[in-house]
Order: C-alpha cells, then structure tokens, then sequence
C-alpha cells in the first residue's frame, strides 16, 4: 500500500489509527498508541495538544513547524479519505474495544457440508468460491457502534467486570453468584450486534429454535429445504447460517442453495439511479402487464448469472400473452361446433402425439425445477404452448370451414390447454387463471391444483410427429419456391424404406399442404412433373399440373448434397480416429453411427432425385 512516487522516502507507521499499519506493526512488534479519544479530541497518549480537536490540531502543527523552521514546504495533494455515507464526516480509524467471534473453531462442519455436498448450490461453480473463503476465515468483529439493530446482552460493574445474560435481572442474580455480592451498578454494553449476526439465526430462530429448543415448529419446520439468495452475500449470510446451524442445533439449516445473479441493463452496466437505467417497474406494468414483465425476466434469468435486461422481453412476453387469448377465443369458437356422430373422424394421431408431448416435457421440467434451471423451464414451456399446441396441434384438428369437430377431440383439446395453463401458472399467474376458468365453468382454482406426475412416453409416436412436422414444412417451403400456391391442389408420392411410418400421419399431411391424393410405398420411380425433396430417410414426390423450373429444384438439391457430404465426412473422421472410437461411451459411438447411416441414406435418396432431374 505504499506508493514510490509519492512522499519524502520516510515511512510514518501508525498502528493504532490504520489497518494496513496495524498488521505492519503486530508483524515487527510496534506498540499500539491510540491519540484520540471518543470525541474525536487528542488523549493523553498524544503528549501534545491534549484535549483539543483532530481538525484544529492539524492547522496548529503546521504553524508550529514553520514557527520553529522545521517546515520546508506545504504543497497540496489528494488522500484517498474515507467519508461517513450518513453525516459525511471524515472517518477516522482507531483501535477500540470489540466483541469477536472465534470462527476458526466452528468454520470446518459447514465447510464439510458444501464439500460433501450435504448443501448443494446451484449453480455449482459458486462452491469453490465457497471453499475459499471458508479455508481462509478470519475471526468476525460482531459488536456495532450503532444505536438501533439488537443490543449486546453484556453487563459491566464499575471496574469494567462483565455477565452475559439476556436481560438485566438475570445479569445481576449471575452476578451475584459469580462475585458473591451485589455490583454497586451494573450498566448494558451500549454497542449492537452486528445485523449478520442477528442474521445467522434466522432459519432456527424464527420458530424459537434457539430460545425454546426442541418445541414443535422447529422440530416440524427446520431444516428448510431451498435458500434463494444472492451470490455477494454467501460469506456474510449463507455461510454464517450454516454455522450457525451446525453449531447450535447440530444441523444443517437447508439442503439446496439457488443463486440468482444480478440485473443489469443490455449493456452489461448495474441498475444504479445515476446511471438512470434503472426502469420503473410500475410503468411497465401498466405497459404491458404484470404477466409480461414476469416473463421478460424469468426468460432472460440463467441460474447463477447476471440478467442482461432488455425491454423487448417484456414485449415477447405481451406477444405470448396475446397467443393464448388467440388460442382461447379458437378453442371456444368450437364448443358449438361439436358432435357426438361417430362419423366425423377424430384426430387419433394428433391426440396421441400430443399426449406424449405432454409427457417429454413434463419429465423434462421436472429435471429442470430439479437443477433450478427456471429459465430453461419457462422457455421449454413458451415451447410447447407457442409451437406445439398453437402452431401444429390446434392446426391438425382444426375442423373445415364450418364443418363439426368431434365431442372427444374437443374435450381432449380443453384438457390439453388446462394442462398447459397449470405448466404456465408459476411463471405468469394472472392470465393462466383468467383463461383456466373461460375454458368452462369450474370453482376449483389453477393455483391450488397439483400438477400431474410425469409417466412414460410412446418414442416412436414422438418421432411420427417429428416426422410429419418436417414433411409439413418441406413441402409447404417447395410449393413457396416454386411458386405453386397453397390454394393449388398437388399430389404426394412419398417413397419410404418403412411405410407403416406414413400411415398413421397420412391424413393430417394431406390436409395440411392440401393435396388432392398421397401414396406412400418403397418403390415410387419416376414422377413427371414434380419437385423433389428429401426429409429424413424419405422421398417425396409433389406432383403438380403447373409448369416447373427444374434448373432451381437442381440448384437446391445440389445444395443439400454437398452440405450432407461434409456433415457425412465429419463423422466419418471421427469414427477413423481410434482414441475416440476406444475412450467414447458405447452410446456415443453409436449415435456417431446413426448419424453416418443416416447421411448415406439421405445421400443415395438426393442423387437418385438428381438423376430423375436430367
């Protein structure tokens, strides 16, 4: 903390009245002198000047040096002072009496705690900073000079004899006992415990843990499971708290620790009223609603990382506000149009792909809630809801222009969009309750209602439905560039290893890229007149009666084929390489080789349709 550049070379060590020189004088066995007294006066031990102010005395020293011609020079220059935050006065170390805790001697149990992983913190990499600060601990000042917070319970006589006790009753009668006379007067420590201290005994105290061990909330209460904190307070809260618990009730007081990180505006910059990039959360409300604002900051909140916050989370969040009041007036414009004839045909496949939707996310947030991963969470949801519910499923059972919908599909719709309300409901309350009671008339409440445990899910029904949302957007983007409208009638020819694949999904993907007829069999051969394109392990054949440009279907076929060689080369190279293929788990291998038989498919398919083409 000395600076070469600046002085007269001679160093002034004054242990009393600096931290840095405190250490440096216990490091060569210096004497402690305190100068001041209370009132910021000189004491005795000054030998001068006694009695008169800190500030006076300063201007006096330096007339008296130049009285006496020991003054060469007065210059002006900036110290680095510390000023008090609340009357902005100068502060001025000194060396006083203190009260401390030994925290050496109760530190190791909750050091072991974390290390162990007995406390588990979320995110993980905060447990090294941990274990850093926990091995180096350094003994904890606790008293305050502070006239509010709790008062030290210590008592002093007049030759500075001191009882513990918590109140002064109790201070006198172990007084007695420990001097065998009354004191002539026994006066309270005027300091305050520090308010960390008070603190540490939050998660027992609050059910009277400590005060009245063993009563029945602290035994049905304690130890809680999850803290949700921030990061900069880990030593002065978190840890103290699990020593504290160790220590006093020979527990741990949780069991998982959820870090959330700091907001910051998009520049990477701290809220801060100077700065005034601090918005008003009142007025954004009212901008976009609370919903909305609850999702631009849960969607944009990794665990354990600063919020990077930007304004249009909120309007991603009114957008998604305005999906589901869409998809509520959709559903409900079909309550009408059902119908108990068995002759209208319900949406078998839709029903079920969705269902086991349901399932994989389902299993999917509960591995997430399970890592506190919670913006992960609401994106898998916003997902599910915005994607799959909205884009495809509502699409593939929609009934025609004014034709009926069958009851069961219907009501399983209502289920569906419950569901999905109650997914939604822990991230945006407000408007997941409104429309959970304008799908029908119902008393219970969504708030109230316990989720569904996550069961197994049908693969090969979720692959179907991966399958026909591709093929739905392959052809749908082929009719696009080769400007054959939607309203146009086409016919699909569909050539695949595995035709049962096409059955159950053949129906919904006719209607959703309006074609006239689909065939689906191993061998199609040659289709005049129409594009080509490959999705997956399938070819599909768009027969058309418009007229084509094949020079474009080439271009974009050619460009498939070379993206699938490189992809196929670079999985190849890692199959050839004889480290990876011996230290990688079997099911990476695996996967590595799907992946080259998949591309060797996709690739004889693209060729084939290359030479069909010429």
């Amino acid at each position: 903390y000395v600076s070469m550049d600046f002085g007269t070379g001679a160093l002034k060590v004054t242990p009393a009245h600096d931290s840095n020189d405190y250490q440096l004088g216990q490091k060569h066995g210096l004497d402690v002198i305190d100068v001041f007294n209370d009132d910021g006066t000189l004491s005795e031990e000054a030998g001068l000047y006694v009695g008169k102010d800190r500030f006076e005395v300063r201007k006096l020293i330096a007339k008296e040096l130049e009285e006496k011609g020991f003054l060469e020079k007065t210059e002006s220059y900036n110290s680095e002072v510390g000023y008090s935050e609340r009357t902005d006065v100068v502060v001025e170390p000194r060396l006083s009496l203190q009260w401390w805790v030994d925290m050496k001697k109760i530190s190791e149990p909750a050091l072991q705690a974390v290390a162990n992983e007995d406390i588990k913190f979320y995110p993980g990499k905060f447990k090294n900073l941990y274990r850093h600060w926990m091995e180096n601990i350094k003994d904890w000042c606790i008293s305050r000079q502070l006239w509010w917070g709790h008062r030290i319970p210590a008592w002093y006589d007049e030759s500075g004899n001191v009882v513990v006790a918590p109140d002064h009753a109790s201070a006198l009668e172990q007084y007695k006992r420990s001097h065998g006379k009354a004191p002539a007067s026994l006066q309270q420590d005027e300091d305050c415990l520090d308010t960390w201290f008070s603190s540490w005994l939050w998660p027992f105290e609050v059910f009277k843990g400590y005060s009245q061990p063993g009563n029945k909330e602290i035994q049905y209460y304690y130890p809680t499971n999850t803290l949700v904190t921030a990061p900069e307070i880990i030593f002065f809260w978190v840890a103290r708290m699990i020593m504290a618990g160790c220590e006093f009730q020979q527990q741990i007081p949780f069991r998982q620790v959820y870090f959330t990180g700091i907001v910051r505006d998009k520049q990477g910059r701290k809220m801060s009223k100077s700065l005034g990039n601090s918005p008003d959360l009142l007025a954004l409300i009212d901008q976009y609603g609370a919903d909305a604002v609850r999702f631009g900051i849960m969607i944009a909140s990794p665990a354990g990382n600063d919020l990077l916050w930007d304004e249009s989370t909120n309007e991603q969040g009114l957008h998604f506000n305005n999906k589901i009041w869409n998809a509520l007036k959709l559903v409900k414009s079909w309550e009408q149009r059902q119908s108990h004839d068995g002759a209208v045909t319900t949406s078998v496949f839709a029903i079920e792909w969705f269902e086991n939707r349901l399932c994989e996310v389902r299993s999917a947030l509960e591995d997430l809630y399970g890592e506190y991963k919670l913006s992960e969470a609401l994106k898998t949801i916003y997902s599910l809801i915005w994607d799959d519910f909205c884009s495809w499923y509502l699409e593939w059972v929609k009934p025609g222009f004014e034709q009926p919908l069958p009851a069961a599909t219907y009501e399983k719709t209502v289920s569906f969009f419950e569901e999905l309300l109650q997914l939604l409901h822990p991230f945006m309350p407000f408007i997941t309750e409104e429309v959970f009671h304008q799908l029908k008339d119902r008393k219970d409440d969504l708030t109230i209602r316990p989720l569904p445990a996550p069961g197994a899910c049908n693969a090969s029904t979720l692959s179907a439905g991966e399958l026909l949302k591709q093929m739905i957007s392959s052809v749908r983007d082929a009719r696009n560039k080769n400007q054959i409208k939607p309203k146009d009638p086409v016919k699909l020819h569909i050539e695949s290893e595995t035709p049962s694949l096409i059955e159950p999904i053949a129906s919904i993907l006719t209607k959703q890229v309006n074609a006239l007829s689909i065939r689906y069999e191993k061998n199609i051969g040659t289709i005049a007149n129409s594009i080509t394109v490959v999705v997956g392990k399938q070819k599909i054949f768009i027969e058309t009666t418009a007229p084509l440009d094949t020079t474009s279907q080439k271009e974009k076929l050619l460009k498939d084929l070379d993206y699938q060689k490189g992809f196929l080369a670079s999985v190849e190279k890692k199959l050839s390489n004889e480290r990876f293929v011996q230290n990688a788990n079997p099911n990476v291998i695996e996967i590595e080789r799907k992946k080259q038989a998949d591309a060797l498919t996709k690739i004889r398919l693209i060729e084939e349709s290359l030479r069909s083409l010429e």
